[in-house]
């Protein structure tokens, strides 16, 4: 269910931070019509931690009224406190959420027997697929392919988001795992290594942006046509990277203003780009032409 190409879903706001829904749609619609495999609300880039409990469930509601089972959702549903992420995953998944993404609790930096013992008690909860959401430099804990492996043999944990940045970590972790395991890439500029070796596709930023072309470079790599899938990374590397000059999601959001998507409006600790970080986002939008008239014209 979940292969090839998830967008990470920003969350829009508007101008005075309250949840944009009329925005949050026409992005859902954007992404459908594009024809991406998955979406993930409520992740990272959905700026969750700042979202109550009922704006997380609307914005998971939307998203499924919007993709209208022409699209799998992939629902967050992570954090520190286990029994919370239970309720919340019961939640979505009475709500028709297709799966959840769970990132490892934070700040808190469980053993390894922690973890595995975490997302078990999550998966039992629940008959939903799990993906397990491993990113050391956000949460400062680690999966160990180990811990993966273990957690693989419980029928409804069925992959993992890869943001470890560690290839060779990568590697290891697909040769222990059962060919049903789906490992994705949590990082865009990896995504097209991790299925060299085996992976199943990437839970993306710029997919946001540019949800028909990330789409593409995932399916030409699932599909071994690596030459063409470099050529369309090689096209989109400088705004990958530019996603992430400043903490996600600062950085895309920005973007997408400039390519008149939404309103450039993040909640705290979240601020709008430096200056520097802005300049650079115009020119590679420029670059690429993606940036829109009434964006352009505004700068001027």
């Amino acid at each position: 269910m979940f292969t090839g190409c998830g967008t990470a879903l920003v969350t829009p706001f508007g101008e005075d931070r309250s949840l944009d829904e009329s925005t949050l749609r026409r992005l859902v619609r954007r992404q459908i019509d594009a024809g991406i495999d998955f979406l993930v609300p409520c992740g990272t880039t959905g700026e969750n931690p700042t979202l109550d409990r009922d704006e997380h469930l609307r914005v998971v509601e939307i998203t499924i009224e919007e993709s209208s089972g022409r699209a799998p959702v992939l629902a967050g549903a992570g954090g520190y406190n286990t029994e919370e992420v239970i309720r919340l995953a019961r939640d979505l998944e009475a709500m028709g959420a297709d799966g959840i993404l769970s990132v490892t609790p934070y700040y808190n930096r469980p053993t390894q027997e922690g973890l595995y013992q975490h997302f078990r008690a999550i998966a039992g909860s629940v008959k939903l697929p799990v993906i397990v959401y491993s990113v050391q430099g956000r949460t400062g804990v680690n999966v160990e392919p180990a811990t993966l492996e273990r957690l693989s043999a419980i029928d409804n944990i069925t992959g993992v988001k890869e943001a470890s940045g560690n290839i060779a970590q990568m590697a290891s972790i697909l040769a222990r795992m059962p060919e049903s395991f789906a490992v994705l890439s949590g990082d865009d500029a990896i995504a097209l290594p991790l299925i060299a070796l085996g992976g199943r596709g990437v839970i993306s930023v710029v997919a946001n942006q540019i949800p028909a072309e990330m789409t593409r470079l995932v399916r030409l790599c699932l599909e071994n046509d690596f030459a063409a899938a470099r050529r369309l990374q090689n096209q989109y590397l400088p705004l990958m990277e530019m996603n992430f000059i400043e903490s996600n999601p600062i950085p895309v959001k920005a973007a997408m203003a400039m390519m008149g998507l939404l309103e450039p409006v993040w909640r705290l600790p979240m601020v709008p780009p430096g200056a520097s970080t802005a300049a650079r986002i115009e020119k590679v939008l420029d670059q690429l032409g993606l940036r829109s008239n009434r964006s352009a014209h505004a700068a001027d």
